[in-house]
Order: structure tokens, then C-alpha cells, then sequence
């Protein structure tokens, strides 16, 4: 966890710009519980905002629900089998935390914990829309911290030094993609 820096608010929609595969935690009344998902996007700059879909038959929804916050983590390669574990058993039927063997930290700011290991981190909080969150699922929430390690996430880019410290995108039936090697376009002068 010492290699975390900070993400200007301002810039914390470019860790989420690239679609990767994320992990949600969240914690109610003493109970926390972790999810994958894979429908989460950026909405707005200042102050940032992103929307997470979140199905009302999860654990984590009635969480979310009640504590009015989650996380965004941006797992690696090396936690696509961790985060199908998550992605795939409830919740509300066992602490996926001990049973994976999770390492946890605390947020910095919204009352959560956060999987050690991850890219990186975006808290939020919740913006009461009921009517969206009823009829969509969706929620939309103001990210009120962002941090990434800065091996892979530095100067507003991502730089990945290895296979195993690139991002994830779910396909579905366990088939993940590794985020592939980024490249510059030059704009044509018209």
C-alpha cells in the first residue's frame, strides 16, 4: 500500500476511462461485503461523478443502500481469479473476505474497506436518485477520494511495467482480457 498516490478529483475519471473489469466494496452497520463489476463509468469532471450499476438481488446493494457510500478498485492480471471468486458467490450467504482470504485495508474517506493489492481506488459517495436506483439500478455517486499505485498510474496515464499489473476486462464464462499495450495517434493537420 506505500507505493498509493493521490489523483487530482479533477483527474480521477482517467483511472475508469479505459473500461476495466472493478471491484466494489462497500459496509453497513458493521457488515462489509465485496463485489465485481463490470458496469461502472465516469459521468462528470467537477466534482467527478460515476454511475455503477448495481443489481437490487446483491448483498452489496442493500449495503450501498444504507451506508450511502462505496469503493471502486481497479484489480490487476494477477486478481482475475480473485475477482471471479467475488463476482460470483453472495454476499448475504458468506464473508467473502475470509473466505477468499481477502487482505483489507480501510478507506480514507467514506466508511469501507479496501482490497489491498488493487491498481487503483476510487470512494464514493452515493447521490440520491431513488428513481434511477429503483428503475435502472444505477446509481450515481460523487468520488470523494481517488488513489492509484504509482508504478502503473502516474502523470494523468497508465503505464503498465508487467503482464501481471494490467487491468482487467470480463468477457464472461471466466474469460477475462488484459489491457493491451497503449500507443500514441498523432492528429492529421486538416
Amino acid at each position: 500500500m506505500n507505493h498509493l498516490q493521490d489523483v487530482p478529483l479533477a483527474k480521477a475519471y482517467l483511472l475508469l476511462n479505459h473500461g476495466p473489469s472493478t471491484i466494489v466494496t462497500s459496509e453497513y452497520e458493521g457488515v462489509a461485503n465485496v463485489m465485481a463489476a463490470a458496469w461502472v463509468m465516469p459521468l462528470d469532471f467537477d466534482p467527478p461523478k460515476l454511475m455503477l450499476v448495481l443489481d437490487r438481488n446483491t448483498w452489496s446493494r442493500h449495503l450501498v443502500e444504507g451506508s450511502g457510500a462505496f469503493v471502486i478498485q481497479l484489480p490487476s492480471r494477477r486478481q482475475a481469479e480473485l475477482t471471479l471468486a467475488v463476482g460470483s458467490s453472495n454476499g448475504g450467504e458468506l464473508d467473502k473476505f475470509a473466505r477468499y482470504g481477502i487482505a483489507t485495508a480501510r478507506a480514507r474517506q467514506v466508511q469501507a474497506p479496501i482490497v489491498e493489492g488493487c491498481l487503483a481506488y476510487l470512494e464514493c459517495k452515493v447521490i440520491a436518485e431513488p428513481h434511477n436506483q429503483e428503475k435502472y439500478d444505477l446509481f450515481i455517486a460523487e468520488v470523494v477520494a481517488a488513489y492509484a499505485d504509482e508504478r502503473v498510474f502516474s502523470k494523468g496515464r497508465w503505464h503498465f511495467p508487467d503482464e501481471e499489473s494490467r487491468t482487467i476486462h470480463y468477457q464472461a464464462g471466466g474469460a477475462f482480457f488484459a489491457t493491451g499495450e497503449a500507443f500514441q495517434v498523432v492528429k492529421a493537420e486538416a
